[in-house]
Parts: structure tokens; sequence; C-alpha cells
């Protein structure tokens, strides 16, 4: 069965007043995230190995493996967008008790958190994605991975919250101010009240 393209949980206009516009959605869900979805059936088609198994199973076979990193990194990637249009929404911003709470436990400080994800995301060197995990010794942490991979890959933990910093996440909105995207991400798109803990 060939690994489609989710639609996307709100129109392409919705998030435009929370600083993500039309256009950027339009070309990183129906270009960029469509591209990974057709190059990774192409695999799939091509290698019976990787026939019949789910996108995490794909996403951990090939990791680490170099003959696999084209597989990987548009495995990576679709597994990575799924969770990034789900971690946003027009209602975004606001943080439901329990979380909070939490996050307090673990970073201190909501703002602690949001700084700890700011230094992930801006420090990032070139293409990646910061990530809010709940860690495998059960605390929340924020952590960064280049290009495609991911906390399954790495197994840390359990991603909770994804940010693209991939240029193409926010140049059209906010150039080259990858801060400015990421601090207006945290305070205005996540939808914190998505995550499950």
């Amino acid at each position: 069965m060939a690994f489609t393209l989710p639609a996307l949980p709100y129109t392409t206009t919705a998030l435009a007043a929370k600083g993500m516009c039309q256009e950027t959605l339009e070309l990183h869900h129906g270009k960029h995230h469509q591209a990974y979805v057709t190059a990774l059936n192409g695999f799939v088609e091509k290698d019976a190995a990787l026939q019949g198994k789910s996108l995490d199973e794909i996403v951990q076979l090939s990791n680490g493996n170099a003959a696999m990193a084209p597989v990987f990194n548009n495995a990576g990637q679709h597994w990575n967008h799924i969770l990034f249009w789900e971690n946003m929404s027009a209602t975004g911003g606001g943080i439901p008790g329990a979380l909070e709470k939490k996050l307090v436990e673990d970073f201190g400080s909501v703002q602690a958190f949001k700084d700890a994800f700011k230094t992930a995301a801006t420090t990032q060197f070139g293409s990646g994605w910061a990530w809010l995990i709940l860690g495998t010794d059960g605390k929340l942490k924020c952590t960064k991975t280049p290009n495609g991979s991911n906390p399954l890959a790495t197994g840390e933990g359990k991603a909770l919250l994804g940010c693209d910093v991939w240029e193409h996440s926010y140049y059209l909105d906010f150039r080259n101010r990858r801060p400015d995207y990421v601090q207006n991400w945290l305070d205005n798109l996540a939808n914190y009240e998505g995550i499950t803990l």
C-alpha cells in the first residue's frame, strides 16, 4: 500500500493571521511534503524489503545505513511533516494546565522551555528540526536533529512537538529571521492542546 500525503487539519489560509501565509502552506505541504511521499513510494516499489512495512519501521530500518540514506531522508521527512502539520493550529499558543505543570516541573518555567526550544531550533546549523520530547527517563527535553532525522530514529524519546527549521518553512514569512519564526511558532502556532503526555 502506497504512502499518501495527509490532508492538512486546517485550510491553507487558516494560519495566515498567525504568521504562516497561504503560499508557504501550499508550497510546503503540496510541493515539499508531497515530493517526500512520492520519492518514498518510489523506493518502496523497487525494494521488496521495504514493502509492507510501516513508516516507523522504514525510518528505523534505514537509519544509520549509508546505502539507504535516500530512503531514510524521505521516510524521515514524511514522518516529521505528519507531526508538524498536527503541531500547528489557528488557535495555537495556549498551554493547557497539565502540560504547563509538567513544563514547570522539568524546565523550571514555561519561559525556560521556550528558551530551550528556541536555542535548539536556532543552533541547528543548516536544515533540520527542533523537538520537544518526552525522554526515556520520563522528563521533557528539547533537542534538535539535522535534515530528516527525528527522535524516532535517535531513540531519545517520544516526539511531542516538532518545528521544521528548513528555510522553506519560514522564508516567505520571515525571510532569514529564523529566531523570529521560531518565537512566533512557539507563541502563536504551536498546538499545545494536541499534546498527549
